[in-house]
């Protein structure tokens, strides 16, 4: 029953247009858990839903997760009211992980992404060992020789697999994909990774075109894990790719983030921060607006601080306006006063109308419009471009901040230490 009411529930998010939902009830396996018993009306007994998915993907829903679940019970309901007076609920949850290296390096790419892969390598007809012969490319990852033989006739997958592919080839050509002595689809992340690198070898494709279009795919999921594939040198004028780890790239500025939000025991720019963080390798346009609301929110936690009133509808270019002329972000020392404040006047409307404009770009890039073949979205690198100026700017307001607070509070404890009326303090 429970298969038929999640179909029913999922078409119905669809017709709703809350997508996001649907997905996430289409790529669950559902387990079902009685939760409670409810004695009102004769008594029913309480069902909870349990939705697990992958837990990156989970980590990266965040505060959205509750909203889901509460689109989800709303068709739910209306189904279930059909079956039983029993009373149902959803809930999304992290799926448990089995992965005997996870103790070591970088976390694993996880099964769901690297299908995702094979797939688009499927759908694009792609023959992942390219000109060369399977033989002839495995072998330049696994020594061939060591690995076992599925064909009784011979030894090792070097003679196996030669006589499948390259003799016979009675073999489907996806067939690498599923291998158990690969194991692509569990095997720790660098040789899943590596294995994608070599698709992509200039000796394997030397079609750059053709190479760069699969590079893209590889990223578009490797991305949503930390990970990304990137040219290393170039030979005969074409790139080799290797791979690398995004996690502390995106961290670097995320952590300067968080000292400033420390500094300013700013509990709403820490919920930001954590938003962010989560958002700019695998949704980039979300870190972009996010990182215009981290701006927004340090421009009125220090204005606040400052006692400057702000109207309610204030933006972005209005608070930047209101805080400069609060702080006086004219360093004292600057000769030419006037010189100086159009510089950083210039520098400051910059950085905010960095992340500003990059925002407005997620009406042009974001869902709910129709899209031709050419339509490209925002990436990583746009997200980490907003990043990177919203941190420099809240940065630099939020220790000049400090310093005239610093400054403020010794004025007045000399002042205070000031005789009265000519006479010492007794």
């Amino acid at each position: 029953m429970i298969d038929s009411v999640l179909a029913t529930v999922a078409e119905m998010l669809v017709a709703r247009g809350q997508n996001e939902a649907a997905d996430i009830v289409k790529r669950t396996t559902p387990r079902l858990e009685e939760s409670g018993w409810d004695n009102w009306d004769g008594g029913i007994t309480l069902w909870t839903i349990r939705l697990p998915i992958e837990p990156a993907l989970y980590a990266r829903l965040g505060k959205q997760r509750e909203e889901f679940e509460r689109q989800i019970d709303a068709c739910l309901a209306p189904v279930i009211s059909q079956q039983t007076n029993d009373r149902y609920s959803a809930t999304i949850s992290p799926h448990l992980l089995v992965r005997p290296d996870w103790r070591q390096g970088e976390p694993s790419i996880s099964e769901t992404t690297r299908r995702n892969i094979f797939d688009g390598l499927r759908l694009e007809n792609v023959i992942w060992h390219g000109r060369l012969n399977p033989v002839e490319f495995l072998q330049r990852i696994w020594n061939l020789k060591r690995l076992p033989s599925g064909d009784p006739r011979y030894n090792d997958a070097a003679g196996d697999i030669w006589q499948h592919t390259v003799n016979n080839e009675d073999l489907d050509l996806d067939w690498i994909y599923e291998d158990e002595r690969f194991n692509l689809l569990g095997c720790r992340s660098e040789i899943f990774l590596r294995f994608l690198c070599e698709i992509v070898h200039p000796i394997v494709r030397p079609d750059r075109t053709e190479a760069n279009t699969i590079v893209e795919h590889f990223n578009e999921q490797l991305r949503q894990e930390f990970w990304e594939l990137s040219p290393v040198e170039k030979i005969a004028g074409r790139p080799r790719y290797s791979f690398r780890s995004l996690r502390n790239r995106a961290q670097r500025s995320v952590s300067r983030a968080r000292s400033v939000a420390d500094a300013l025991d700013a509990g709403w720019m820490q919920q930001e921060i954590e938003r962010l963080e989560n958002a700019i390798e695998a949704d980039p346009a979300l870190a972009i607006g996010t990182a215009k609301d981290l701006v927004e929110s340090c421009c009125k936690t220090i204005l606040a601080r400052r006692k400057v009133e702000f109207s309610r509808g204030a933006d972005l270019g209005d608070l930047a306006k209101l805080l400069t002329r609060e702080l006086q972000l004219v360093p004292e020392d600057v000769s030419d006063a006037a010189k100086g404040a159009d510089s950083i006047r210039l520098i400051l409307r910059n950085l905010t109308s960095i992340s500003h404009n990059l925002a407005a770009l997620r009406g042009l890039y974001g869902s709910g419009h129709g899209r031709d073949g050419k339509h490209r979205g925002l990436t990583p690198r746009h997200a980490r471009l907003a990043v990177a100026a919203a941190v420099a700017f809240i940065d630099f307001v939020s220790e000049t901040y400090r310093q005239r607070e610093t400054k403020k509070q010794a004025s007045q404890a000399s002042e205070a230490k000031k005789p009265l009326n000519g006479h010492s303090p007794r």
